[in-house]
Parts: C-alpha cells; sequence; structure tokens
C-alpha cells in the first residue's frame, strides 16, 4: 500500500515566505534593540536630560541606571560631575543609602574644589539623619522613639553638618544643617538621659552619675540638662556625697526652677507594670 505524499509547495512560495519572517524577525530587533542599546548611544547631554527627567518624575531606580551608564560612557567633563552628585541623591530617595553615602564621599574626595561641594556635605549629612530613625518607626512614629536606638548615624549626621557649617557658613544650606544640629543634639541627650534613668532605677548609681554628667559637658544648651541635674543629684544622694549633691541641686534650682525633681524627690518615677506590658509605650 502506498503512502500518499503532502503536495510540495512551489520553490518561489518558500522563498518568499522565508524573506518574510527574515524581514519580520529583522524588525524585532531593531525595535527592541533600539530600547535596549538606547543608553549606549545617546550623546552626553541627551542622556544627562533622560536622567534628570526621571529624577524629577520620582523614577529613582531609572534615574540611578541612567546616571551610572553615563558616567561609565563620560568619564569626564561637567556632566560626569553632576551626573554623579545626582546619583547620589537618586540612591538616597532609592533607600540605598550605603550607596549613596559611597557615592558622595566618592564625590567629596575626588572634587574638593567643585561649586557644588557644600550640597554634598549636606547630602551626605541627610543621608544619615534619615538613616537615625528605624523600620518600624517609619510606620509607628513616637516622638521618642529614635532616642532609644544606637546614635551611631545621629552622631555621624551631627558631624557631617557641622563639617558643613564649619567649612561653608554662608552656604544655602547651612541655616537648615544648623536646625538639623540642634534636633540631633536634643535627641543624643535625651538618649542618655534615658540610659541615666534606667541605670538610677537599677541602683547603677555610677553609671547614671556619669551619665548625667556627660550631658551637661557636652549638651549643654539642650532641654535635658535640667534632667541631667536632677539624675546627677539623686546619684550623689545615693553615693552619700552630700556636699556634692547639694551643689548640683542648687544649681539645678538656679536655672530650672520650676524643674519636677525640686518638689518631688523620688522623680523620675518608674512606669507602671500596665505600662511596661504595651508594646511601644515608650516607658524605659
Amino acid at each position: 500500500m502506498r503512502v500518499p505524499k503532502l503536495p510540495m509547495p512551489k520553490l518561489p512560495a518558500l522563498r518568499a515566505f522565508a524573506l518574510f519572517a527574515l524581514i519580520v524577525s529583522m524588525s524585532a530587533c531593531s525595535i527592541f534593540g533600539s530600547k535596549r542599546n538606547t543608553l549606549d548611544t545617546l550623546p552626553v547631554d541627551a542622556l544627562y536630560n533622560k536622567a534628570h527627567a526621571s529624577l524629577e518624575y520620582g523614577d529613582y531606580s531609572a534615574a540611578t541606571k541612567q546616571y551610572q551608564r553615563l558616567i561609565a560612557r563620560f568619564p569626564s567633563g561637567k556632566y560626569n560631575q553632576q551626573a554623579q552628585l545626582d546619583l547620589a541623591y537618586s540612591q538616597f530617595k532609592d533607600n540605598q543609602p550605603d550607596d549613596a553615602y559611597s557615592t558622595v564621599n566618592r564625590f567629596i574626595k575626588t572634587y574638593p574644589a567643585n561649586q557644588h561641594v557644600d550640597y554634598a556635605y549636606y547630602l551626605r549629612g541627610l543621608i544619615n539623619f534619615d538613616r537615625t530613625s528605624g523600620m518600624i518607626e517609619r510606620f509607628i512614629y513616637r516622638e521618642s522613639s529614635d532616642t532609644r536606638r544606637d546614635q551611631s548615624y545621629s552622631l555621624q549626621a551631627f558631624d557631617d553638618f557641622s563639617e558643613l557649617s564649619r567649612r561653608f557658613p554662608d552656604s544655602a544650606y547651612t541655616a537648615d544643617a544648623r536646625q538639623r544640629m540642634i534636633y540631633l543634639r536634643n535627641n543624643l541627650a535625651q538618649y542618655e538621659i534615658n540610659v541615666a534613668e534606667f541605670y538610677l532605677r537599677n541602683k547603677i548609681y555610677i553609671g547614671a552619675a556619669d551619665r548625667a554628667q556627660y550631658v551637661i559637658e557636652h549638651y549643654q544648651q539642650a532641654p535635658q540638662t535640667g534632667d541631667a541635674l536632677a539624675i546627677l543629684t539623686r546619684s550623689y544622694l545615693a553615693l552619700d556625697h552630700k556636699g556634692l549633691a547639694a551643689q548640683t541641686r542648687k544649681v539645678l534650682a538656679l536655672n530650672y526652677p520650676d524643674h519636677p525633681y525640686l518638689t518631688d524627690p523620688k522623680w523620675p518615677r518608674s512606669p507602671s507594670l500596665l505600662r511596661k506590658l504595651i508594646p511601644f509605650s515608650g516607658h524605659h
């Protein structure tokens, strides 16, 4: 029995089909290839404008990639320097603080005489300032939450803003930096007070006195100085240094006549058991 064969198409039809498939595939490659290779073909000004537009629209991930490509393709020139600053900002906004800090530090070291280097110092402070709050605080804000965390980023941010103020006292960013320094100073002082109160409640009087003395010496203008004097007075009394306690109490009364310790010798009061059981209640 013979198996019937399928009819073979004529040769011209095969050639036409192959030619059509080739044209379609080349068109597809051209379309997708152009999208893929845009960052490798744009001139420097067009590439910078594209990255800047992404930054303006809040597409920080795209802006970061575009600035990085510009810096790689054009390793020198005014666009490169500005792109490095913009890259640090886009990384900062894209929640990449380590990368942003590295980028802005590299810019400061490489271009110390750049006309925008004052902004670089300011941005460096902002990066650390933003890291003073943890993930929980981003969703559940408490006024005192950032005074109960490790303060290394607060100290670094304070130093960053301080260096900006010292190097560029007339910069447009210095006034805001100084306000942030006041905020950080008060938080750092409150952190020390929190620890001192913890020591006081647990009868670690030397530790409490050391923390209180640190606030008095390093954060004299902070509002927590009154608390530090009160804790120091209580610690001296507990350590049987009555003369020092009397002197410290006199300084407290002179500078903070309304402080609660002057009418309540047991200040600060321990939080209630119920408050201790409530998450994020702010107890020490």
